[in-house]
């Protein structure tokens, strides 16, 4: 089992603590917080070993779990990878562009591996569909959250958008070539809501709306694409497919037929995968210890979360 430890015991901090506990993949050696009575507090409540020293944590474990704030993400993983330890690091991955290419570079040089934690690549909802997603080529997606003053030291961008951005930049094998974006302050010093307009090489387009400021959760996306709908609601993880196929000659009371201007005939019919129930986030945790042990590539790589802070950035100048 791979020796763990968790830097920051914050409301996601403590989720990653308890999951890494609950995991026949990991032993979870402690959790450091630069706030000592947090430590302390967290510590007698839940039980886990706090480490007043960020060092003393890092040298006791084989992997790095880092959950602070986004500020911090840079400096925790330089610290990690130069002790020679494997880093989980959740979302966005650094502050800047520039600090994710020196974490994937100090990591490559350590030969070392390393997870972002863009967990809606483990959402259930997403995975039953992800096979059935072959050059979507408009995709919409929104997702609105109530105001929660955690995570506003942050643009709405990085903090929620940054979810689907991911998730678009996995499913569109191509590169953007265009951003254009507004976002508004509301409440916050950054802005609250944003809309964003990817445009692809290959044509893809892509409406991202986000805000934290809305008067009720909404987590979906839909993906369009030759003879395909698919719609994904991260939030109740539920999916919808609705495909389209050449209509048979002689068609059924029941088979829903449409026809285009040319005359051409479809036939509708719904597709609809089964979604199983996990918890994403101890699946992303999990796999990343796969990964380490088996030597092979993390579901969501360094690269990846790079990409799509690079995406975010672009947003944000946009405004």
């Amino acid at each position: 089992m791979l020796k763990a430890g968790v830097l920051g015991a914050g409301h996601l901090g403590k989720i990653h603590l308890r999951l890494l506990d609950q995991s026949d993949q990991y032993e979870l050696i402690g959790f450091y917080d630069p706030d000592k009575k947090n430590g302390k507090k967290v510590e007698s409540e839940f039980g886990f070993k706090f480490f007043e020293s960020i060092d003393a944590l890092i040298d006791a474990v084989d992997m790095v779990d880092i959950v602070t704030p986004t500020l911090s993400h840079y400096d925790c993983a330089v610290k990690s990878i130069k002790k020679g330890k494997h880093i989980f690091i959740e979302k966005p991955i650094t502050n800047t562009v520039e600090e994710a290419e020196n974490i994937r570079a100090l990591l490559s040089v350590h030969n070392l591996k390393g997870q972002v934690g863009h967990v809606e690549r483990f959402n259930p909802a997403f995975k039953a569909i992800k096979y059935q997603l072959k050059n979507p080529m408009f995709i919409e997606a929104h997702r609105l959250a109530e105001f929660n003053p955690r995570g506003t030291d942050v643009p709405v961008v990085l903090d929620l958008m940054i979810h689907d951005i991911d998730i678009i930049l996995s499913v569109v094998k191509s590169t953007v070539k265009h951003v254009s974006a507004s976002g508004v302050s509301v409440l916050s010093e950054t802005p609250d809501i944003a809309n964003a307009r990817l445009e692809f090489e290959n044509g893809c387009v892509a409406n991202l709306t986000a805000s934290r400021i809305s008067l009720k959760n909404m987590r979906k996306t839909r993906f369009f694409q030759k003879d395909a709908y698919i719609s994904v609601d991260f939030l109740e993880k539920k999916c919808e497919v609705v495909k389209m196929k050449d209509a048979p000659s002689n068609p059924g009371d029941f088979d829903m037929i449409l026809q285009n201007a040319e005359g051409v005939k479809k036939q509708i019919y719904f597709d609809n995968p089964t979604v199983s129930d996990n918890n994403a986030i101890l699946d992303e945790l999990d796999t990343f210890a796969e990964a380490i042990n088996n030597q092979t590539t993390p579901i969501v790589t360094l690269h990846d979360g790079t990409e799509a802070l690079r995406v975010a950035t672009q947003i944000i100048n946009s405004f």
